[in-house]
């Protein structure tokens, strides 16, 4: 396994990117064509934006939108609206061409959560210890879900199903159209964590240091995997392989069938960050300040055309999204 690390900070990070692809300017916000969006884009949670990332920009401001206090939900793009949670309890609807205020849903408390969209439908946990489901178009409420505690996990959405974590120590699956409960799992402490879906099989961490593969129609227990110490991390999942950081301070790579362990990297601080992977790299942060790129299916070097054999334009989209993550989840960290 060869990595490549960068630790000169954000900004020198982005260019450096844009030097290696041969770019000069960096990528706008990805726009998904579809009505369906969610928490590090897809259900695998890959972090891999390449997908709908659209043309590149030149960093110019196009808008800013004003809430009344904090942003700390990552932002879901879909149809041409902008979905994002805020510590001033509202979840916000917002035009992606002007960002203009198309609604407003105003919960009982923090949105901490990241939204989901699927189907017409915008998914979000809120400190108030619920999950809503509302109309995305309209605002509307279709149901909401009360759990034990505050929900910072963000929903994943897959097969008709509503996957999120609560600081009741529980993982929730949900029917989608109606917020019934189909089955929670509960560990031993809280989820902060948010789960990724794939291939019939939920992965999640918890702050009880285990990392848990669940099945995604009944909630039994595949397997799980203990690291030294939280889980803060979100899963991502490419290729039979579930990458995972821990407050032990190690990115982990498990198999994604029996958790057995194939390798980990251990580096100088926790790792809170959730791991992106494009093309066979895998993108984290860690808090002793460093990012690293990991390479999963050669020994190929760093080149001019993208990190580790990358094509340009994935390696931008992927080390500009894991940025914003990473940074997202330093100022959000307790």
């Amino acid at each position: 396994m060869q990595f490549l690390k960068l630790s000169s900070g954000i900004a020198i990070v982005v260019l450096v990117a844009a030097t290696f692809a041969g770019l000069t300017t960096l990528p706008v916000v990805a726009q998904s064509t579809t009505n369906t969006m969610q928490f590090r884009y897809d259900a695998a949670h890959s972090g891999n934006y390449s997908p709908v990332a659209g043309s590149v920009g030149n960093g110019k401001l196009l808008w800013n939108f004003t809430s009344a206090s904090l942003l700390w939900s990552s932002a879901a793009v879909a149809n041409g609206l902008v979905y994002v949670g805020s510590r001033d309890d509202n979840v916000y609807a917002l035009n992606a061409t002007t960002g203009a205020k198309v609604w407003n849903y105003t919960t009982g408390s923090v949105v901490y959560s990241s939204p989901a969209v699927a189907n017409g439908v915008v998914y979000v946990g809120s400190f108030d210890h619920k999950i809503y489901a509302l109309n995305a178009t309209t605002g509307a409420k279709l149901w909401n879900y009360t759990t034990g505690d505050l929900v910072k996990s963000s929903p994943a959405v897959a097969n008709g199903l509503v996957y999120v974590g609560s600081d009741d120590n529980n993982l929730y699956a949900l029917n989608a159209s109606t917020g019934a409960k189909v089955w929670n799992y509960t560990t031993a402490f809280s989820v902060y964590s948010s789960p990724a879906v794939v291939n019939g099989v939920v992965y999640v961490g918890s702050e009880d240091n285990n990392t848990y593969a669940l099945n995604a129609s009944t909630g039994a227990k595949v397997w799980s995997y203990t690291t030294g110490n939280i889980v803060y991390s979100s899963p991502a999942v490419a290729n039979g392989v579930v990458y995972v950081g821990s407050e032990d301070n190690n990115t982990y790579a498990l198999n994604a069938s029996t958790g057995a362990k194939v390798w980990k990297y251990t580096t100088g601080g926790g790792v809170e960050s959730s791991p992106a992977v494009a093309n066979g790299v895998v993108y984290v942060g860690s808090d002793d300040g460093n990012f690293y790129a990991f390479s999963t299916v050669s020994s190929t070097a760093a080149s001019s055309s993208g990190f580790l054999g990358l094509p340009g334009f994935e390696a931008v989209y992927a080390v500009a999204g894991m940025l914003a993550a990473s940074y997202l989840l330093a100022r959000r960290k307790r």
